[in-house]
């Protein structure tokens, strides 16, 4: 199916957008946290987090996937993520995620970020593997609960995001130094002219 002219306000791109767009909405909400306002934050964490899903279908069913879209999409997450990562580490009076495991993370996506410059440099167009993509998803499922914080009768949602967020570690890092290593057998290896892998 032939690709359509390339639109940076389509919807898939509008979406994406939109994630950006959510993140001082949830530093807003997060930095004077109560019961309510965290539910606004999880709330509006989790509809952002399903629009990464959405834009990515829409934009394979409309043929409108583009080199651009596959950039802006990473750094929607990175931005969300960090954005709501930042702001558990930095909670006033108990934070609700150890600093050292936000700035591994944070580490870990601007170390990412900087390997798709140079893969772009190079003309390349490197998208996510599983591995990023089961990141991410472990990070919606730590984030989500982490967000909620409060008990609610026996469940312990502070409890349960912090076990998600150490499997979520545990695949950033996995993940980074498997894109490194991927990276660096292309440019090794590719031949001249070869545009995206």
């Amino acid at each position: 199916m032939p690709r359509r002219p390339f639109d940076v306000l389509d919807l898939p791109n509008l979406l994406t957008l939109s994630r950006i767009a959510a993140a001082p909405i949830l530093v807003w909400l997060l930095a004077d946290p109560t019961p309510l306002r965290s539910g606004l934050a999880c709330a509006l964490f989790f509809v952002a987090c399903l629009s990464d899903w959405l834009d990515g279908e829409l934009a394979r069913r409309r043929g409108t996937v583009s080199n651009v879209g596959k950039f802006l999409d990473p750094l929607a997450d990175k931005v969300l993520v960090l954005s709501v990562l930042i702001m558990l580490c930095a909670t006033p009076g108990a934070a609700r995620a150890p600093a050292w495991i936000v700035a591994l993370l944070a580490a870990r996506e601007v170390g990412v970020t900087t390997l798709r410059a140079i893969a772009s440099d190079e003309g390349l167009v490197i998208g996510a593997e599983a591995l990023g993509k089961a990141k991410m998803i472990f990070e919606i499922v730590a984030l989500v609960p982490l967000l909620a914080h409060y008990r609610l009768g026996p469940l312990d949602f502070h409890a349960a995001g912090l076990v998600f967020l150490w499997y979520a570690t545990a695949l950033a890092l996995w993940s980074g130094t498997a894109y490194l290593v991927r990276l660096a057998t292309v440019l090794r290896a590719r031949p001249a002219g070869v545009p995206e892998i």
